[in-house]
């Protein structure tokens, strides 16, 4: 019910039988050594522990088996020995020891008061789980808690953020699961990995028989870069103890096939019993479950949907579903244990982690991955030190909501990254064909000055409005502009290569008003075009949330199922051609992300795009390759490889991300009510506007092997950066002697001569800072230091000022300086930090300090000019001052 500070205390109260219910007297009940900021976080402490069914007295579920400061020494500490600062005491009490049903120490739990990161204790609680012998450790202040598991090795052991303490039957639960890092080190990951669990006879085939049941089943076989992501969790996972994880991969690199041979992995070795894979969409949840059961058919893992399996979900080893039907009422909490899964795998992590869906991502324990083409950095560009001194709550929403950091990336490198680049580069992608068409009206849209417009409104009064590019079809909508769009399309639309019909298109509108419109429009054109093949307006249909065949239309328009109102009739010399009779599906948002079509030919942007994230989704679904081939009895025509599909772009999308956009600023936190793309506007505040709208100019415009530039630069370079400088001093003798002696003087000069400022990528200091994104100037030695592995992370400003400092005091001898410690401290760490404060102290301008709340005139008097003086000139003669340069 609440905390005490001292057991006698506790057994004095229980004896006189006093119960106390009100915070407001518990307060007043703690003993003053309690500071109230302590007590605070005790009471929120206690009401975490009882929610979670532990007893801080004999009830009638059962004994009490909460210990409130246990002891964990044989010397028995005397109340004024611990004073104000009893947390800072290395050996005396355990917070709370959490008791089992035979009344033995399972697990404890450190405080920590609400201002204080719990994590500061995480060396102090590792200490007392030893002393009490206990595997589960939580460190908690009340506003956050986190779970260590000790039994595992302290370098593999990995602290994980919880909503709430584990009951009794979840700790034992845990008790139940031993990963077995040691046996997935010894799995070969090669080709066959997951064409095995397809077929267990895959291996013993030869050449022959492997071709005919490659496409009879047909067999899965990993590529060189899936198997290169393996394996590099493999290693990470096995040797460097790491259990969170990022792939950052392009839509149709095959992310869900690398999903599976990690499931696979991890399942075969014993790193998990059961795994959870998390989507954001329904047709995802489908379209995972076919992928995973194709997959495993050879191997008895049972893949169910939790919506499917919502009473028998237990039975299976990979459960996949929605994350919106885990978050219903808060449904997760109620039918799932933290323990229920030791392998949790977020598809389009981005979306799947955001707002309140990451508490569910959290609530479990276990290896979590993310997969995504499109990371957020909510922390690109920041300070993240200064944000929480300045503004702690922004800062925490950026550290929740960033991609890397949640999946432990936080230097803002992904575990693994293959783009889109890489793929085209590989063969296994294609680039779209630009065709930026711009009308008269949206020509002026698009400007800076915008569309103006007199009209007169209902009222009869004449009005000067002015539109933009946003304001279409929510302030302002054109007929006619709609219809130059669709004859456009259908004029300069890219042909299915065989029968020469309108190749399979989405188009995307602004709202679901305006996909009704553009559908209506489009199977108006498409008649005056060919009167006799679309009757029944069947050429295109409208793909939106509020239609109630939506994904069912989805399904039937991809290129397995490929009959969306039926089969194709256009050539009557392709009878039974595999293809939609539907050409065109017109939605706002749900054909975006994870949606496989590999045959389509067209994506038509009807609508402006101000997000990057959303561009690089939409452009994706054009992206991957696909072969189109007639091969019935009458007739044999000789299959056609798409290598390209085409973009309209009615709204200067592509340009605005290749010339205007700003990649690196820092992004937005999005607000709590964000409009969305289905926003209707208010009819009264939107002007139909009746006037002719003509097509004004049409560009072409091929995209090359490498990309538009917003592939280039949604995706780390660092990481490409890396492995050229590892690469070098692995093939080059002269450079992998260097290495091994530690001669980085020779190092740094090579990577200067040879890798600095050349061609295409021109690496230089500041741009890999920028990439990075660390608040102080590097050296080139710490960055081949980081790419080495030799330390793990960039010192932040205010982390080296503080390793500064301590060299300083390792060899300073004149103990009279030491002895005011702080004074001294902040004297030299704000010398470092702060250049006008360096400015003022060579110059001997004290007088500046008066009204200095970082540096005090008092401080300054009290250390005494002379050590002044001293600190000036040791840090003038030993340290890099460069080092500590803020960053713009």
């Amino acid at each position: 019910m609440f905390y005490y500070n001292f057991p006698k205390i506790v057994n004095k109260m229980l004896n006189n039988k006093i119960i106390l219910f009100c915070d407001l007297v518990i307060l007043h009940c703690i003993p003053k050594t309690l500071t109230m900021k302590e007590a605070q976080a005790r009471i929120k402490i206690n009401k975490l522990l009882e929610q979670a069914g532990w007893r801080f007295f004999d009830d009638k579920n059962g004994k009490a088996n909460i210990i409130c400061e246990d002891r964990i020494s044989k010397k028995i500490l005397k109340t004024d020995e611990l004073g104000n600062n009893f947390e800072e005491v290395k050996n005396g009490f355990v917070d709370y020891v959490l008791l089992d049903n035979q009344q033995e120490a399972i697990a404890i739990v450190e405080a920590k008061r609400e201002n204080i990161d719990p994590l500061s204790a995480i060396d102090q609680a590792k200490v007392y789980a030893k002393a009490k012998r206990v595997r589960h450790i939580f460190l908690s202040n009340g506003l956050q808690t986190y779970y260590l598991d000790s039994h595992q090795t302290a370098q593999m052991a990995t602290v994980q953020s919880i909503s709430s303490f584990f009951t009794l039957k979840q700790l034992g639960e845990a008790e139940k699961w031993q990963p077995n890092p040691e046996k997935m080190a010894t799995f070969k990951v090669d080709e066959n990995f997951i064409a095995i669990a397809q077929d267990s006879r895959w291996l013993n085939y030869d050449e022959t028989m492997k071709a005919k049941v490659k496409i009879d089943k047909p067999i899965k076989i990993l590529r060189d870069y899936q198997i290169a992501g393996i394996k590099k969790l493999q290693l990470q996972y096995c040797k460097e103890h790491k259990r969170r994880f990022l792939f950052e991969m392009a839509t149709g690199t095959g992310k869900t096939l690398l999903a599976a041979g990690i499931i696979r992995l991890f399942l075969a070795s014993g790193c998990a019993n059961r795994v959870l894979f998390l989507v954001d969409r329904i047709e995802l949840e489908k379209q995972t479950l076919k992928s995973f059961e194709t997959c495993f058919k050879d191997e008895a893992i049972t893949i169910v949907t939790y919506k499917e399996a919502r009473n028998n979900w237990q039975d299976a080893k990979i459960v996949v579903t929605t994350i919106q039907s885990l978050a219903t009422n808060g449904i997760y909490r109620k039918l799932f244990n933290p323990t229920d899964f030791q392998l949790i795998i977020s598809d389009e992590a981005h979306r799947t982690i955001s707002g309140n869906n990451r508490a569910i991502f959290e609530y479990f324990i276990g290896t979590r991955i993310g997969l995504t083409a499109t990371p957020k950095n909510y922390l690109k560009g920041i300070n993240i030190e200064e944000l929480k001194h300045n503004d702690p709550r922004q800062a925490e929403q950026r550290q929740i909501k960033d991609t890397y950091k949640t999946f432990g990336c936080e230097d803002g490198i992904p575990t693994f990254q293959f783009n889109l680049t890489d793929g085209v580069k590989a063969g296994i992608l294609c680039n779209p064909y630009v065709i930026d068409a711009r009308t008269d009206i949206t020509t002026e849209l698009l400007g800076q000055e915008g569309f103006e417009i007199t009209y007169t409104d209902e009222e009869g009064e004449e009005v000067e409005s002015t539109y933009f590019k946003k304001d279409y079809e929510k302030k302002f909508s054109s007929e006619e502009t709609n219809r130059t769009f669709v004859k456009t399309f259908l004029q300069h639309a890219k042909k299915d290569p065989l029968t020469h019909e309108i190749g399979k298109t989405i188009l995307f509108a602004v709202s679901r008003k305006h996909a009704t419109r553009l559908t209506q429009v489009l199977n108006e054109e498409i008649n005056l075009l060919y009167p006799q093949h679309y009757k029944n307006a069947v050429f295109a249909k409208q793909v939106t949330s509020d239609i109630d065949t939506a994904h069912q239309s989805t399904e039937l328009f991809n290129h397995e199922k490929n009959k969306l109102e039926g089969q194709t009739l256009f050539n009557s010399n392709f009878e039974e051609y595999e293809s939609s009779r539907t050409r065109v599906c017109v939605t706002v948002g749900m054909m975006t992300t994870g949606y496989d079509c590999q045959d389509l030919l067209n994506i038509v942007l009807c609508r402006p795009i101000m997000s990057p994230t959303e561009f690089i989704q939409i452009k994706g679904r054009g992206t991957r390759l696909y072969t189109f081939e007639y091969n019935k009895t009458k007739k044999v025509v000789r299959p056609i490889k798409k290598d390209t599909f085409f973009l309209f772009d009615f709204f200067g999308n592509y340009e605005y991300f290749e010339k205007d956009f700003e990649y690196h600023k820092k992004i937005k936190l999005p607000k709590a009510q964000e409009a969305t793309q289905n926003t209707e506007a208010n009819p009264r505040d939107t002007l139909n506007y009746t006037g002719n709208d003509d097509l004004a100019a049409l560009q072409e415009i091929k995209i090359s092997d490498d990309g538009m530039r917003i592939d280039r630069e949604m995706f780390s370079p660092i990481q490409n950066f890396e492995e050229q400088v590892k690469s070098q001093v692995q093939n080059k003798p002269e450079l992998k002697r260097a290495y091994e002696e530690e001669n980085w003087d020779f190092l740094v000069a090579y990577i200067k001569k040879e890798v600095f400022d050349k061609p295409k990528e021109f690496w230089n200091i500041d741009k890999l800072c920028d990439e990075y994104d660390i608040d102080r100037r590097l050296t080139t030695k710490e960055i081949l230091m980081k790419v080495f592995g030799k330390i793990d992370k960039f010192q932040t400003r205010t982390e080296l000022a503080e390793e500064e400092f301590a060299l300083f005091l390792a060899t300073l001898t004149d103990e009279k300086m030491k002895q005011n410690y702080e004074a001294l401290q902040n004297l030299f760490q704000c010398y470092l930090l702060y250049a006008d404060i360096q400015n003022a102290i060579q110059k001997e301008n004290f007088i500046n300090f008066t009204t200095d709340n970082r540096l005090s005139l008092q401080e300054i008097k009290e250390l005494g000019i002379e050590t002044v003086k001293k600190v000036n000139n040791y840090i003038l003669d030993n340290i890099n001052l460069n080092s500590f340069v803020v960053r713009k």
